[in-house]
């Protein structure tokens, strides 16, 4: 069936933002909200009882951060191939089968227990780990892709509401894998989660919408030689290194400094989790409706991240005692700038694509999707791999005030880009001729 013979398919992306949503695109949004949903509760579930699990079989800090790490390196390399080849593969089969992957992958993980201690049960994981990777990057390249080629006039508002259901996800998942991991031990949570996620491929077969497209010459070679989208880059690399950095230190911590079960630090997790989902879709409203906030907003979000990071042990320099309370509220903050950072970054790389020439459609947008996968992957391998060594060898304090200081770097190059370019743009307003020579050795 070719897909793109449909006039409701080619008409639709041409839609005003206020027009009220199409059969299609509400199908859509449904089956992007399941794969947010499901794929997050993946992700999330292991943070409250995984490390203490592993450090039973024999894994050392370095090691459960290498684990986490694992599935993030082949989640970058995954991101990069799919979204290069999202056209020749197809975004539905694409999503479809990334799901069906994903969801053997977490009950087979779920079985691990039963594996004897030592070098078996820590060269599972990574192989496991590793295979369910590549099956999260193929679905959530293809949902981030579907998503704008859908919405292309609405990509920060959708995906900001679609950070809703991960933003659900986040909460749910480690409170209820820290009370199933009580109450009926290792194996519950993986198998109840694998089922869910198994349900969700007949249920996507069914009424996600097939979309085509022509194949692009561009790369991401060329997407990488524009200095805005490296520097957006490195701000969304902040967001997931800070994000991996709590999932792989955070519940020793809380366990070792106030005695809290791995029920009880899921449910300090709430407090990261829920202000991450209740900003998400406002801050997309709101930078969909003016776009020209979308820099600011990137910059305040991380100037808040490293705030809450440097508190959040705190940093020894400070010599304030850690306090759960303390605690619970910066992860509050943590949070909330991640909502505020995230949605942004999307459409602006998108935007600044389609101003530098890039074709218009599926094939770009994939390869955004693609490079947004992989550059948030590299910081979840970042996080837990350097965060796990950083805390082995200095200390939570430490390695939590240096997560900050990299997303106040990154927070501080970006006002500085911005603030050099804004001149540069009021002179190309005004039609001089002066940009034309400056902006090609800023782009280089």
């Amino acid at each position: 069936m070719e897909a793109v013979e449909d006039p409701q398919q080619t008409e639709e992306p041409t839609r005003p933002p206020s027009s009220r949503m199409t059969r299609r695109q509400l199908l859509t949004v449904i089956s992007m909200a399941s794969v947010n949903f499901s794929s997050m509760m993946c992700y999330s579930i292991l943070g409250p009882f995984f490390p203490t699990e592993a450090v039973k079989k024999g894994a050392s800090q370095t090691v459960i951060g290498l684990i986490f790490g694992c599935y993030a390196v082949c989640n970058l390399f995954g991101s990069l191939i799919m979204g290069r080849f999202i056209v020749q593969i197809g975004a539905k089969f694409m999503l479809i089968a990334g799901l069906f992957v994903s969801s053997g992958c977490t009950i087979v993980f779920g079985l691990l227990d039963r594996a004897p201690a030592g070098p078996a049960f820590i060269t599972l994981c990574f192989v496991v780990r590793s295979i369910d990777a590549v099956g999260f990057a193929a679905a959530m390249t293809s949902s981030f892709a579907v998503s704008a080629k859908i919405f292309p006039h609405n990509v920060a508002t959708v995906l900001g509401s679609l950070e809703i259901f991960a933003g659900l996800g986040l909460i749910l998942g480690p409170p209820l894998g820290g009370w199933l991991y009580q109450l009926f031990g290792y194996e519950v949570p993986f198998m109840l989660l694998g089922g869910f996620l198994l349900l969700m491929v007949p249920f996507n077969i069914y009424i996600l919408p097939t979309i085509d497209s022509d194949p692009s010459k561009d790369s991401f070679f060329r997407l990488l030689s524009q200095v805005k989208i490296v520097l957006i880059c490195f701000v969304i690399f902040t967001l997931s290194a800070g994000l991996g950095f709590l999932d792989a230190t955070l519940s020793l911590f809380a366990i070792e400094t106030f005695g809290l079960s791995p029920g009880y630090v899921g449910l300090i997790l709430l407090g990261f989790s829920l202000p991450y989902c209740l900003a998400s879709p406002v801050m997309g409203y709101l930078t969909d409706k003016y776009p020209a906030t979308r820099s600011s907003f990137m910059v305040a979000g991380g100037v808040a991240t490293a705030v809450g990071f440097c508190f959040l042990g705190p940093v020894p320099f400070l010599h304030i005692q850690s306090q759960l309370w303390l605690l619970v509220l910066m992860l509050c903050v943590i949070g909330f700038s991640l909502g505020i950072t995230a949605p942004p970054t999307f459409p602006e790389i998108i935007t600044c694509a389609y101003e530098n020439g890039f074709q218009e459609g599926l094939s770009t947008l994939g390869m955004v999707s693609g490079l947004f996968g992989a550059v948030w992957s590299f910081g979840m391998f970042y996080g837990p791999v350097v965060g796990g060594l950083l805390t082995q060898h200095l200390s939570f304090q430490w390695a939590a005030a240096i997560q900050g200081g990299l997303a106040f770097m990154a927070a501080f190059l970006l006002a500085v880009y911005y603030l050099v370019q804004r001149p540069q743009q009021r002179v190309s307003e005004d039609g001089s001729r002066q940009t034309d020579e400056i902006t090609p050795l800023l782009n280089e």
